[in-house]
């Protein structure tokens, strides 16, 4: 493995394949950095397919580095890299009985311990670990149970990023939305539905004026000022459903917050594996 820790990277490889349940590929990734001029390498794997949702998914991810940082950093960074990665995640909004993501750092590489959150050093490591776990996360929803299609939906122009993650959220969640990005259906209704409906999780959304709203799929604006965009034809939005990534972006309008969350779509593949397969 490229940039994998010092160390015998077949390890990596073995582990990346034992911890795998409905995983149809192993998943890994790694990057390698210079701190004070040691070269610090920051190496992970994931698994996970389905049951995914942040709070109790069954979903592991472990990410290692050589590089030397303190404790109270270490404990932090754990946390704002999850927060940017495996928290940003759904493949069904299901849960499970166990979930973990474990930051391991061995101070190896023997550059000077980071003991400032705002040293240049602590950013260069938050980077690059923000990056693996990214890309761990992403993999799992890549890999989702009959997933065909990989979907970001970012959201802008809220109050606050827990008001835009409850957006995305809303329509990650969704089995109508979900179904629709299978069928490259650029069902609207749907989706707004999808977006009114998170009120329910997020009571600041109650008084969303819906005039405010612009939705987008691709380059695609579809609805604003309430309805459906004036520049908007059918033949675009199934443009925009067709490929196999798709970016949904929506701006509430109301305020500067801003948030993504990485999902997929929902097959009849999805309903054939879960009839089978029994924990």
């Amino acid at each position: 493995m490229p940039g994998a820790l010092r160390g015998d990277s077949q390890g990596w490889f073995d582990a990346a394949h034992a911890i795998m349940t409905t995983d149809t590929v192993a998943k890994a990734a790694s990057r390698q950095l210079s701190l004070g001029g040691k070269t610090v390498s920051v190496t992970g794997i994931s698994k996970g397919a389905g049951m995914i949702k942040p709070n109790m998914a069954t979903m592991l991810g472990f990410v290692a580095t050589d590089a030397s940082i303190s404790q109270p950093l270490l404990e932090q960074l754990v946390k704002e890299a999850a927060d940017e990665s495996f928290n940003c995640i759904s493949v069904d909004g299901d849960t499970s009985t166990n979930d973990s993501f474990i930051l391991i750092a061995t101070g190896a590489a023997q550059n000077a311990e980071i003991k400032d959150s705002k040293s240049p050093e602590y950013a260069q490591l938050r980077a690059a670990v923000t990056a693996v776990a990214a890309e761990l996360a992403q993999a799992i929803v890549r890999d989702g149970e009959g997933a065909t299609k990989f979907i970001e939906i970012a959201v802008q122009g809220g109050l606050d990023d827990a008001e835009c993650k409850a957006v995305g959220y809303a329509i990650a969640h969704s089995p109508l939305v979900k179904t629709a990005f299978f069928a490259s259906d650029p069902n609207l209704g749907r989706i707004l539905a999808a977006i009114g409906n998170a009120a329910q999780s997020h009571p600041s959304l109650g008084d969303l004026d819906v005039r405010t709203v612009k939705l987008w799929l691709g380059d695609v604006l579809v609805s604003e000022y309430g309805g459906r965009a004036a520049s908007y034809h059918e033949a675009d939005g199934s443009r925009a459903m067709a490929p196999p990534e798709i970016v949904i972006r929506i701006d509430l309008g109301r305020g500067t917050a801003q948030a993504k969350v990485w999902t997929c779509d929902l097959s009849y593949d999805y309903v054939k594996i879960n009839a089978d397969y029994r924990s």
